[in-house]
């Protein structure tokens, strides 16, 4: 095997193993694991579902107003007095003590049939909560997704710069043997240095991505920022198993977005129904039942004790003939706004049939381009090859060596780019067509 790639080979070997001991006993992370760990510590994914549980405790037939109010009241009075006259029916002094209790009970019987129009209503509003509980989830899921995605891009770029200094370095040896022995001139030796000196930096700055990249993915995992996260360095794009159509009806059934929006035009048509039962009469039913002790204890004669119910039930009818106008102008606003949903759900279907088609266009030209940065991989590391062999015989120069080195590296770069985008588009179709777990 040729010097340099023996050098760079036992490097290789000697980084993997430093690795391998580092990292005994430590599981990589993979995508599913990385998923089901932020839903289950990321407060904002929790915050969502329990605004969920919020709007679906709202359904209660005691929320729409369908069963009666009752009150208990209670109360105790002791008093004291004393009088002085010259009257011979004169109390003298007295104490009174007073035990009352009253129930009373409200209950609407019709409305307008706004009771009906506020159960549907909530009905309505709790689910649209569970959609919009999941939209924000499916967006964090796409995050945490994404940013496992770009740990892995950054941690396979760290490998390609450190190759690359390892080649340098390799190539500053051998110019630096060169020319203590007279073999190379001093601008050689010069840029290998520089070369050198460049991949080493650029090498420190990818360590620096590689740690912001480890922090932003705890920061969503919900867990420390400085946790160590092992991850398979590997971009695996699954296979798109469906054609256009079969994706754009899935989206139009299925997507998260296009689902809150329908629903937020159905709740718009509830508010509107609701708005119409104001022009109509209420009907109440009223109750109370109550209940007296009384205790009067005077120094001049007996206790007088007095106890007492009472009760009463009646029907109360209200029409209200004239408040402004504010009815009919809350009804006209309720009508706007239904009408302004219909427009705004056209809209997003519109958005949405024209997204779904930019994704599985991007999708394939960008397995397309995989396959030929693949191929410029191949043909960079030959050529590499065949430069490494002529440089090392001498008939090509330390520069040339470094042109095929830069392309090489270049062809590495945008390999690991071009199946990052495309596993990031596939992930986005993935939320477009509502096929992420988020249970």
């Amino acid at each position: 095997m040729r010097f340099i790639y023996l050098r760079q080979f036992l490097l290789i070997i000697f980084i993997a193993a430093f690795c391998a001991i580092n990292s005994h006993g430590q599981n990589e992370l993979t995508l599913e694991d990385a998923v089901k760990i932020g839903l289950k510590q990321n407060n904002n994914i929790q915050i969502a579902r329990n605004s969920a549980r919020i709007a679906q405790q709202n359904t209660s037939l005691g929320t729409a107003g369908f069963l009666p109010k009752i009150d208990a009241t209670g109360n105790f009075l002791l008093s004291h007095g004393d009088v002085e006259t010259n009257s011979p029916f004169s109390f003298g002094s007295t104490d009174v003590e007073n035990i009352s209790g009253q129930l009373s009970l409200n209950w609407t019987l019709f409305d307008g049939m706004g009771m009906f129009s506020n159960k549907s209503r909530f009905n309505a509003l709790s689910r649209l909560g569970t959609y919009q509980s999941r939209e924000i989830i499916e967006n964090y899921v796409v995050a945490i997704s994404a940013s496992y995605f770009n740990l892995i891009r950054q941690e396979m770029l760290l490998d390609v710069a450190r190759e690359t200094m390892g080649i340098s370095r390799t190539r500053l040896e051998k110019e630096q043997v060169r020319h203590d022995v007279g073999g190379a001139s001093s601008t050689d030796l010069l840029n290998a240095r520089v070369s050198f000196n460049n991949d080493e930096a650029a090498f420190l700055n990818q360590e620096i991505r590689v740690v912001i990249a480890r922090k932003d993915l705890n920061v969503l995992l919900g867990q420390n920022p400085t946790k160590d996260i092992s991850v398979r360095k590997e971009i695996e794009i699954p296979s798109l198993n469906i054609t256009y159509d079969q994706l754009l009806d899935l989206a139009m059934e299925k997507n998260s977005g296009l689902r809150l929006t329908r629903q937020g035009k159905i709740v718009a048509d509830k508010d509107v129904a609701l708005a119409r039962t104001r022009f109509l009469p209420r009907l109440s039913l009223q109750a109370t039942y109550g209940y007296s002790d009384r205790t009067t204890r005077r120094d001049a004669g007996e206790d007088i004790t007095s106890q007492s119910t009472d009760g009463s039930i009646g029907l109360n009818l209200s029409y209200n003939l004239f408040n402004g106008g504010s009815d009919r102008i809350n009804f006209r606003a309720a009508q706007l706004t239904a009408k302004n949903q219909a427009l705004n759900l056209r809209e997003q279907e519109i958005q949405l049939s024209g997204l779904v088609n930019e994704k599985y266009e991007s999708f394939l030209r960008q397995l397309k381009l995989v396959e030929l940065e693949e191929q410029n991989v191949t043909a960079a590391s030959q050529n590499l090859e065949l430069q490494n062999d002529r440089y090392q015989l001498g008939t090509s120069s330390s520069l040339e060596f470094r042109d095929a080195q830069v392309n090489f590296n270049r062809s590495q770069i945008f390999l690991i780019s071009a199946r990052y985008s495309a596993r990031i588009t596939f992930l986005e179709i993935q939320k477009l067509i509502g096929q992420l777990d988020i249970d």
